[in-house]
């Protein structure tokens, strides 16, 4: 007869846990699509806040309080070395710089772009995208321009931030 040594119960009652314990962990999949639907709702509310125009990196719009949305029309954007319509260089800044007059080369450039399927009686809008670095010369003697080619309406992009109470 074989001798069962003495506490070998014992044994067999560890070696029973520790194939318990070797089991795979469940993962609570509830938890994981609760966060995952967060994330989802958070990424979609965040992405359409329509500042598509600000998120341009060539351009460092100033801040102001106006409380309307802008509309899409024709983009002017004025860096700080170049005159861009619709993100195609038309002129240099130090072109705009010098005299009163108007900038033959968004003149002609604004001149296309009014020539596709535009109406002589409707009201043409664009809006000027400057960087802050900018002088009043400069904006000024592109709205200048604007004006002269035909656009009525003519709007500053800004940044909008939120007004201080007090």
């Amino acid at each position: 007869m074989t001798r069962i040594p003495r506490g070998a119960a014992q044994f067999k009652w560890r070696r029973q846990r520790q194939q318990k314990a070797r089991r795979w962990p469940s993962l609570n999949l509830v938890a994981l699509m609760d966060v995952f639907t967060i994330l989802v709702f958070f990424f979609l509310v965040h992405s359409a806040d329509g500042g598509s125009e600000a998120a341009n990196q060539l351009v460092v719009l100033p801040e102001s309080v106006a409380g309307q949305e802008p509309r899409q029309t024709l983009v002017v954007m004025i860096t700080a070395d170049a005159i861009l319509l619709q993100g195609e260089a038309v002129a240099s800044v130090g072109q705009a710089g010098g005299s009163a007059g108007n900038i033959e080369a968004l003149t002609a450039a604004l001149q296309v772009h009014s020539e596709t399927g535009v109406s002589a009686d409707a009201v043409r809008e664009i809006t000027i995208m400057g960087d802050r670095s900018v002088t009043f010369a400069v904006l000024n003697r592109v709205m200048r321009t604007c004006k002269l080619a035909g656009y009525d309406s003519i709007s500053l992009a800004v940044i909008q931030r939120i007004p201080e109470s007090g």
